[in-house]
């Protein structure tokens, strides 16, 4: 008899390769390395477009996945993933960079627009509805340069380092919290101005 299928997906969005590693668009990619560590995951392999491994978060048997078509084809793999998988919608969480957050900022959200970032873009025009749930990691800084591209692919400076450790932990307790609490009681936790 074959392992039980995963229960929810949880899908890190970046750029693949050495080259986008540390840049702010791959805060997704950051936050599922964290959660495969946290669980005792050793063991990545490559399906559908995508790096994924099998854990066990908070009692639920989870798929974590990294797409491996750059960011504005996301929505390729994820679609292709949910369909192998026989998973539904409702199990999906999607972890993104976000520029509309101050860096720094976690937050959780059940639907909503893509705000701009085309990794989200490519999961709701691929999946035809934007009815499942997001963590965003916020990157923003006070003062953004003209050309938003060039920001987003870029690294996090050093100074930032500490910083960035600790919101890529908050990241992974927002979703352990999902898969624990619920989407509403993670809202309530990580969604307050404090966060």
């Amino acid at each position: 008899m074959g392992l039980a299928p995963p229960a929810r997906i949880i899908v890190g969005l970046g750029n693949p390769g050495e080259r986008y590693a540390r840049t702010r668009h791959n805060a997704g990619f950051m936050v599922l390395d964290a959660l495969a560590r946290a669980s005792g995951m050793i063991r990545w392999v490559q399906e559908c477009r995508s790096l994924t491994g099998i854990c066990e978060i908070a009692g639920q048997r989870v798929l974590l996945a990294k797409p491996l078509t750059f960011m504005n084809l996301s929505g390729q793999a994820v679609n292709a993933l949910l369909e192998k998988h026989g998973l539904r919608l409702e199990s999906l969480v999607v972890i993104l960079d976000d520029l509309n957050l101050p860096f720094g900022r976690v937050r959780v959200r059940e639907r909503g627009s893509p705000g701009g970032h085309h990794g989200l873009e490519s999961i709701i025009r691929a999946l035809g509805s934007a009815e499942f749930v997001r963590v965003r990691i916020g990157i923003a800084e006070e003062s953004l340069p003209e050309d938003k591209a060039d920001f987003v692919l870029s690294e996090f400076p050093g100074e930032q380092e500490a910083a960035l450790k600790e919101t890529i932990q908050k990241a992974r307790d927002a979703v352990t919290a999902i898969l624990s609490d619920g989407v509403s009681s993670a809202m309530s936790l990580f969604n307050a101005g404090t966060q």
